[in-house]
C-alpha cells in the first residue's frame, strides 16, 4: 500500500527547510542538503538535490547561510562538487 502522492516542493519551502535545520543545529553544527531534501520529498529526495543546491547558493549569496567543504567556506557563485555541508551565519543565530 503507497501513502499519498508527495507534491513538489517550492523554492520556497526549500528555502524554509534549509533555514529551519541550520537554525536548530546552531553555530556549532551543520546539515546536509540530503537532509532538506528527505524532509520535503523522502519518496524521491534523490532528484530534488540540484534544487536544494540551488536555493542554498540563493541562501548564501544572500549572507544567510554559509555552504562549506572540509570547514572552507564555498563562493556561491560557483559550481559546487562533492559533499558540501549548510552552516548558519553568526548573525542570523537567535537561541
Amino acid at each position: 500500500m503507497k501513502g499519498k502522492p508527495q507534491t513538489i516542493p517550492t523554492d520556497e519551502d526549500i528555502q524554509t527547510a534549509v533555514l529551519d535545520i541550520v537554525a536548530r543545529r546552531g553555530l556549532e553544527s551543520s546539515a546536509c542538503p540530503s537532509e532538506v531534501a528527505r524532509q520535503l520529498q523522502a519518496d524521491n529526495w534523490h532528484a530534488l538535490m540540484p534544487r536544494v543546491r540551488e536555493v542554498a547558493a540563493r541562501l548564501a549569496l544572500d549572507g544567510k547561510i554559509r555552504v562549506t567543504q572540509r570547514d572552507v567556506v564555498l563562493p556561491p557563485t560557483r559550481p559546487w562538487t562533492g559533499p558540501i555541508r549548510l552552516r548558519l551565519v553568526p548573525i542570523n543565530f537567535q537561541p
